[in-house]
């Protein structure tokens, strides 16, 4: 797109189904690295990566040539599917329904490259449920806390 300059800066954050804890430290790495040629595939620019065993952090800087709702459903059918063709979980593996989509300006990138990396830290304070919904409330963003979280079955 000739004469199309924009900065973008986007976290996701999505749940793996239930929120149960599969993503294991055996193969953690190899599905982040799995992600970011998703989004390089996709002329995206990943800036930050890193998960829990039951949710994931991704900062990426977007190109305006692709819609976030399409990227992610991306992101979440492909590595669910390299998940599961490798057999890397015990149960079928697959992410929650919905994300949370928040953009941040460049001053703020640094800060959230930081939080992105010390997930593991973070999380011996705060649930990930706890922290969502600060995510939600911090943006303002309305929501109905029913579809939050899927629950078990």
């Amino acid at each position: 797109m000739p004469n199309t300059y924009t900065q973008l800066h986007i976290q996701f954050v999505f749940a793996v189904k239930y929120r149960e804890a599969l993503i294991s430290s055996e193969w953690k790495e190899r599905l982040l690295q799995y992600i970011t040629g998703i989004v390089q595939h996709n002329n995206h620019k990943m800036l930050q990566i890193n998960s829990m065993p039951d949710h994931i952090h991704i900062l990426i800087g977007m190109r305006p040539n692709q819609a976030i709702s399409a990227l992610v459903q991306n992101i979440k059918t492909e590595s669910s599917k390299w998940v599961n063709h490798n057999g890397f979980s015990k149960k079928r593996f697959s992410w929650q329904e919905g994300f949370g989509a928040f953009s941040y300006s460049q001053s703020h990138v640094k800060n959230v490259i930081r939080y992105i990396q010390n997930q593991e830290k973070h999380h011996q304070k705060k649930s990930f449920q706890k922290e969502y919904l600060d995510f939600l409330k911090a943006f303002e963003v309305e929501y109905d806390e029913k579809y939050i979280f899927v629950p078990l079955e």
